[in-house]
């Protein structure tokens, strides 16, 4: 894992001094030294690299790739950031997944066959069906027809509001997701906001995950698998 050069950064005392504690292998020191200049109100994609490789140098993995992550955002086409920050990623431990209840499962697989455009697509000919029973019941001159048109239309009247609800859904998923990262050693992903929930994953510092929503102390969060589930805040930090 590689060092970057202050020389892209404006190179003043503060800058210089973490670099050379990098360099001597004082990384805690370094570590407060970058802390020290973030907390200033200074940033780039540089500053929260070195921060990241010293954060990696001291087995805090979970704070080396959240700044990592950070430096990427800032400069995502620099290819040593890339290549290190992948290399960080390879470091953490490998998801222990436990199977959810079969019906949670199926529901997860039922809502991911489409995307939100494609739920919305659904509920559009769902509602353009319901639209042409409702027409048969009322207009139909066979009584067979306008018995077929109105029970057609109660049933895709309730499935192009299930489509609709998984459409907004997975839209507001998207929309107010957040990117974080896990910064404890283990923890463990339920499926309800609350120690009494079912037992869904273990996950270990490093983990990439997107944030869903908040309530009280507890996130739902989803994975880069699909899978979605609940933990506590205090265990991840924001990107």
């Amino acid at each position: 894992m590689l060092l970057v050069s202050v020389s892209s950064y404006a190179a003043d005392a503060q800058m210089q001094q973490a670099l050379a504690q990098c360099q001597d292998g004082k990384f805690d020191e370094a570590i407060n030294t970058y802390e020290a200049i973030l907390g200033g109100g200074r940033e780039s994609a540089t500053l929260y690299y070195n921060l990241g490789y010293a954060y990696y140098k001291t087995g805090q993995l979970g704070k080396a790739i959240l700044n990592m992550e950070r430096a990427h955002r800032l400069a995502p086409n620099d290819p040593d950031i890339e290549a290190n920050l992948e290399q960080a990623y390879s470091l953490t431990d490998q998801m222990q997944t436990i199977e959810p209840i079969f019906f949670v499962r199926w529901w997860h697989q039922f809502t991911n066959i489409f995307n939100s455009n494609g739920w919305a697509i659904a509920f559009i000919v769902l509602f353009v069906i319901m639209l042409l029973g409702i027409g048969s019941f009322l207009f139909a001159d066979i009584i067979a027809l306008r018995k077929v048109g109105f029970f057609t239309a109660i049933i895709v009247f309730c499935l192009s509001i299930v489509a609709l609800s998984i459409s907004i859904s997975q839209r507001n998923d998207v929309l107010n997701s957040q990117e974080a990262i896990i910064m404890s050693a283990s923890v463990t992903l339920t499926t309800s906001p609350d120690k009494n929930g079912t037992e869904m994953a273990v996950l270990h510092e490093g983990t990439h995950l997107s944030i869903i929503s908040e309530l009280g102390e507890w996130i739902e969060v989803q994975l880069k698998d699909g899978n979605i589930g609940w933990l506590r805040k205090s265990e991840v930090e924001v990107i």
